[in-house]
This record gives structure tokens, C-alpha cells and sequence, in this order.
């Protein structure tokens, strides 16, 4: 089945995201673009190049120019559309699922994604059939621009929230791993046009992923041992399309994707001075709220959804945000998930002063969080919510998104996942024993 949420469309290529399937999202998406140039980019997945010749043929018969950005991170894609006069983007990539799915990103002429709204309308066309055009129409032209990764590179260099030239004298030693996907260029060029000295890492853009594909602790042991052995400074893993950024500290640590947002969002207070509101989602960790009381800032929580972080920011004002899954948003780059902007908060942190990355992580607001999930079939989610609320007692209750039961210092937060035909059970506490007896708390009611 395809998968279709605020997140585009995902399916198993086999099966599900066949070239049809795509030529009838490219020809629906054609009716909800502007008039004017397109610009389209994938990840690394073998797949990704038929599904990316039926996408371009199908715009060029409805006489759509498209600027053919090549294998490149999901981030670049969005940012080429926003500084340009590109009306629209399209991103063939599963983001972090397995190498046998495939899926659709559809970026709107301000760099972001589209909103629920608009994902609700081109579902529909989708659905009711697509008349595909007749030979009368003038067919459009495809170009291509081999520098856009370059352009974002220079963007992120220029970034004022960073202090490029304290992250240059640092000189430091840096292991990539980007899974033989889309960062496989961007990210090495970034790290060496700050002095970094990089140690590469599955950076052929084959699409072989050598280790799970979402950047999660369990998944970077490789990546762990590189650090130790190299003797470097800091070690970034990200997924196959590059929006997503895990750190390991120099003693060989996976600091968890949550601890990226935290780490960034320390560098950032400390380099800006300001008091301001940052936004994050409902199963993002506390610890970006803790660091923001120490300095009198805020912090403002959506539904989970790059786009939905993104929208908050717009209406509140927000400069600096993201999502715990390694997901970094810098307004003054794009409203977009980056992990090069990420890796440049990163960096900057490590630069402010002269701690080591371990001693930066120590002095953090410590949390842990255990992240579960079961197969969506068979379970009755109002039910198992209704029992939940009886169940948790004294809780502050959101229902935004699912339902997420939240006390001082822990919370627990239930979900459909947006990617994938599961739930999401995510709990975080002050240890690892409190987090998991809320998931099995949780866990015992489904059962039940």
C-alpha cells in the first residue's frame, strides 16, 4: 500500500510507487504548481532513476521546464526553490525508510513543504483519475544544474548564527557517514570548507546502505569505532536523503538524535544572546525547553511534521526549531530540515568554547528516551486512548497529535506514525528504567 500523509507519498517500489503511480502524482502535481520552472532532486536509491524519468516526461508533456538537480540532499532541493525563481520542487526519496521503498516529496515555491491541506487536494486529483495531455501542447525543456549543491555549501558558510572563523582555527578532525546516499557529497565539502580535516564514510552515492538507514545510536557502531580509532574531534551520520543529523562525541558515543537539536540550539542561545521562541514537536525531547529557561527563552510544541514545526515558526516568529529526530530548522538558511545547517551548529557549539564534545553533552539537561512501535493492525486506537487516560493518571493531556501524557520530568506520547503502518510510542524520562516502564504501561494496554 502507499503511505500518503504530510510527508508525501511512500510505497514499496515493487509493488506500491510504481512508474504509474508516479506519472499520476507528477500530472496532479502539475495542476497545483504555478506556471513556471520546476526543480527536482533525488536521494541515492537505485530505484530513484526510473521513478525520476517518469516524473520529468510527464511534466515536459504538459510543457513544464525542469531543472534536474541530480543526487542531492532533500535540504538543498528546498533550498534551491526558495532562492530562485523556481515555482515549485519535486524530491524523489523515502527519507529514512529501507532501501526497498521509494517515495515523493512535493515542495512549494517558498522552499517548504506542502501543507496538510495541500497534500489533501493532490491526493484527491490523484484519486478521481488523470487525463494526461494530448500532443498539442508545446513539450518543455529540461536543464541542469550541477552547482546547487556548491550554492547551498556557500549558504551555510555565510550563516550569521555561526562564527565560521572560530570553527576554522579549531581545525577540526570530523567522520562522516552518509550511508552511501544523497549527502554523500554536500556534507564532505561543507566540513572541508570550514578547516575541518574529514575522514570519509560511505560517501558513494550507490545507494548501499551499509547500516540501518535512520541515523539512531543501535545503528552507528561502525561510525563509533571510526571516531575512537581516527582520534577526531566529532563524528555526523545522517540519513539517506540527508535532512536528518546524529552525532557521536569524540570518546565514541552516539549522543542520540535528540541531544542534535540540544547541542544546536545550546551553540545557538550562547552565540546570539537573545531571548526568543523556538518551536519543536510533541515527541521532541525536553531538554531544548530546559536549555531555553536557563537564558529566559521559550519553547512552543506542534504536531509532528517538518511541515508543521515550519508553519509554527511562521506564526510565532520563530528563528530557531526542529523535530528529536535529528531534524534542524534555521530560518535565516530555510525553513527545512538540514543536516548541513546542522553540522554547522554543531561545529559552532564545539567552538565557543574548549570543552571537548563529551563535556558539552555532560552539561546538557540529561533525559532519556525509549522509542517502541507495533503494527497498526488490530488495534483500536480509541479505545486503547480512552483506557490510556483512565490509566495515567495526574497528567497534563495533549491530543493534537495522538495523545501524549506529560508530568514535570517524564512524559509518554502515542501516534500513527506520518511514514510508516505503525504506531509510535515514544517516553522520556530522567533514566532509562522510568522511561521504559512507561512503555510497557502503555504496552500492557494494548495487550489487554
Amino acid at each position: 500500500m502507499l503511505i500518503r500523509s504530510i510527508s508525501g507519498v511512500r510505497g514499496l517500489v515493487e509493488t506500491d510507487l510504481l512508474p504509474e503511480t508516479c506519472a499520476a502524482y507528477a500530472a496532479a502535481a502539475h495542476t497545483m504548481f504555478p506556471d513556471g520552472v520546476i526543480m527536482i532532486g533525488r536521494d541515492s536509491r537505485p530505484s530513484g532513476e526510473n521513478l525520476l524519468d517518469t516524473m520529468v516526461e510527464i511534466l515536459l508533456n504538459y510543457g513544464r521546464n525542469v531543472i534536474l538537480l541530480g543526487i542531492v540532499p532533500t535540504p538543498t532541493v528546498q533550498f534551491m526553490v526558495e532562492r530562485t525563481d523556481a515555482v515549485a520542487g519535486v524530491v524523489i526519496t523515502a527519507s529514512h525508510n529501507p532501501i526497498e521503498w521509494n517515495g515523493l516529496k512535493f515542495i512549494r515555491g517558498d522552499g517548504t513543504f506542502f501543507r496538510p491541506d495541500e497534500c489533501d487536494i493532490l491526493f484527491s486529483v490523484v484519486d478521481a483519475g488523470i487525463e494526461f495531455p494530448n500532443h498539442d501542447i508545446e513539450r518543455g525543456t529540461t536543464f541542469m544544474d550541477v552547482n546547487a549543491v556548491q550554492k547551498h555549501i556557500i549558504q551555510v558558510a555565510s550563516l550569521r548564527s555561526i562564527d565560521i572563523n572560530k570553527i576554522r582555527k579549531k581545525k577540526f578532525k570530523v567522520v562522516i557517514d552518509a550511508i552511501n546516499g544523497a549527502g554523500y557529497d554536500a556534507l564532505p565539502r561543507l566540513l572541508e570548507s570550514f578547516n575541518c580535516e574529514v575522514i570519509r564514510m560511505n560517501c558513494e552515492p550507490n545507494g548501499e546502505f551499509t547500516r540501518g538507514p535512520e541515523p539512531l545510536p543501535e545503528n552507528l557502531e561502525t561510525l563509533s569505532t571510526a571516531v575512537v580509532s581516527n582520534k577526531a574531534d566529532v563524528g555526523f551520520a545522517v540519513d539517506p536523503d540527508a535532512d536528518r543529523l546524529a552525532v557521536v562525541s569524540e570518546d565514541g558515543k552516539p549522543l542520540g538524535d535528540e541531544y542534535t537539536l540540544a547541542i544546536a540550539g545550546d551553540g545557538y542561545i550562547r552565540q546570539k544572546k537573545t531571548q526568543e521562541t523556538f518551536v519543536i514537536n510533541l515527541s521532541t525531547s525536553m531538554v531544548l525547553e530546559k536549555i531555553a529557561a536557563r537564558y529566559n527563552c521559550s519553547v512552543e510544541r506542534t504536531p509532528v511534521g517538518e511541515i508543521n514545526v515550519v508553519q509554527k515558526m511562521i506564526d510565532v516568529g520563530a528563528k530557531f526549531g526542529g523535530e528529536g529526530n535529528g531534524g534542524i530548522i534555521l530560518k535565516e538558511a530555510h525553513l527545512g530540515r538540514d543536516s548541513l545547517v546542522g553540522c554547522a551548529m554543531v561545529l559552532n557549539r564545539m567552538a565557543l568554547t574548549d570543552e571537548r564534545l563529551s563535556v558539552i553533552y555532560a552539561g546538557l539537561p540529561q533525559f532519556v528516551m525509549v522509542k517502541d512501535k507495533l503494527d497498526i493492525d488490530g488495534v483500536d486506537m480509541d479505545k486503547l486512548i480512552t483506557a490510556a487516560i483512565d490509566k495515567f493518571e495526574g497528567a497534563e493531556i495533549n491530543t493534537e497529535d495522538g495523545t501524549k501524557f506529560t508530568w514535570d520530568n517524564q512524559w509518554i506520547h502515542l501516534r500513527k506514525s506520518n511514514t510508516e503502518p505503525i504506531i509510535r510510542i515514544y517516553a522520556e524520562a530522567e533514566n532509562q528504567d522510568s522511561a521504559q516502564k512507561l512503555i510497557d504501561r502503555m504496552k500492557s494496554l494494548i495487550e489487554a
